[in-house]
């Protein structure tokens, strides 16, 4: 990842605060913070715990003097009320990869605050986990467990296979996670193509602006042997028409991308791909409509589902998503890894950077556009 000039630290005068609310007991950030006070000697790290499970924050007591004086944020979650509890901040560094969580907050809404996020960190896990998710649903491997516990051998039961060679991965949202999932695939004789909601038509367009884990991912943007774009559904439907066998989702969460797949599309898939095609939602929850996934999965539209995300969060233990038919769920966990928050700490750095030189932010939100 590139960036502006580097910048001497300031030697003299009272240290910038970076004020940190994180998930992560401080022990745990160790090496983030550490780095952070390596390189910028004027910087000073106040750390706060902030205790988050199952989608829900505990409350978080900061004190008033944190707040005026943070230059810098790095937060998951957690915002004072308004921005004039912020009234030095020069970005606020999220280490999420969106920021839907908060706008309809003051500070989103109201404030001119930059707003940066952790998009790019999350890239190899959860590519590893669609990879994942759609090998044990092509080798049949949920049936094999579940007679591996029955102590049974059934041969006949593992011999219906399906390798990846020559099959085709679609990605709705050819971002840092959708580029990580191309590279993989493509090592797996995989076809690639992408959709992004701006054209990408030419190869500077195509390349990727945002944070990269080094040695991943799609920096030129040379994997699709196709690209596809828009914002209406008659754009999305012809990317979907492409007989896709794997379909990530990969979209951020915005009033336009609600249900963005409901039942029209997954007919549509059924339609291009009879074999079935495997769906697999990293995004958010609310991106599927999920009555019409259930019934796509009971009728056969698609091959099954691979869910990382639901609406809502928790999913209830009576929803009828559970007991659907070919369906993998997991808490909301595809993007966690024992190096998130070093490689969160590495945006943080680089925007500190960046900021510091009048240089471009890395993953600044449009708040417009709404990522």
């Amino acid at each position: 990842m590139g960036g502006g000039p580097e910048v001497p630290s300031k030697e003299s005068g009272k240290k910038e605060l970076v004020l940190c609310t994180l998930p992560w007991p401080e022990e745990g950030a160790k090496k983030g913070v550490e780095g952070l006070k390596e390189e910028f000697k004027d910087l000073e790290v106040k750390y706060f715990h902030s205790v988050f499970n199952n989608g829900k924050m505990e409350p978080l007591d900061v004190p008033e003097e944190y707040t005026t004086r943070a230059s810098y944020l790095a937060t998951l979650f957690w915002l004072p009320p308004t921005a004039k509890s912020l009234p030095n901040t020069k970005l606020i560094q999220f280490f999420s990869a969106g920021t839907n969580h908060i706008a309809q907050h003051p500070i989103y809404t109201d404030s001119k605050i930059p707003l940066c996020s952790a998009n790019g960190v999350h890239g190899p896990q959860i590519a590893e986990w669609v990879i994942m998710m759609d090998l044990v649903h092509s080798h049949n491997l949920p049936k094999l467990y579940d007679l591996q516990k029955e102590k049974k051998w059934a041969q006949k039961e593992g011999m219906s296979v399906s390798d990846r060679v020559g099959k085709r991965v679609g990605i709705l949202g050819y971002g840092s996670i959708g580029r990580q999932v191309a590279r993989v695939a493509k090592a797996m004789g995989m076809d690639v193509i992408a959709y992004t909601a701006s054209p990408r038509k030419t190869p500077e367009s195509r390349k990727d602006d945002g944070y990269i884990v080094p040695g991943t991912g799609d920096p030129d943007g040379t994997f699709p042997s196709a690209w596809y774009s828009g914002t209406s559904k008659e754009d999305v439907h012809e990317f979907l028409k492409q007989e896709i066998d794997l379909l990530v989702i990969a979209v951020p969460l915005t009033k336009a991308t609600t249900h963005f797949l409901s039942t029209p599309e997954f007919e549509l898939l059924h339609k291009s791909n009879p074999r079935g095609t495997y769906v697999a939602n990293i995004a958010r929850g609310q991106v599927i409509d999920q009555p019409a996934l259930v019934k796509a999965l009971h009728g056969g539209l698609i091959s099954g589902a691979a869910l990382d995300v639901t609406d809502p969060e928790p999913l209830p233990a009576d929803d009828s998503l559970w007991d659907a038919p070919n369906v993998l769920i997991t808490p909301h966990c595809s993007g966690s890894t024992d190096v998130y928050a070093d490689r969160a700490f590495e945006v943080l750095r680089e925007n500190i950077r960046r900021q510091r030189s009048g240089g471009k932010l890395v993953n600044e939100v449009n708040r417009k556009r709404g990522y």
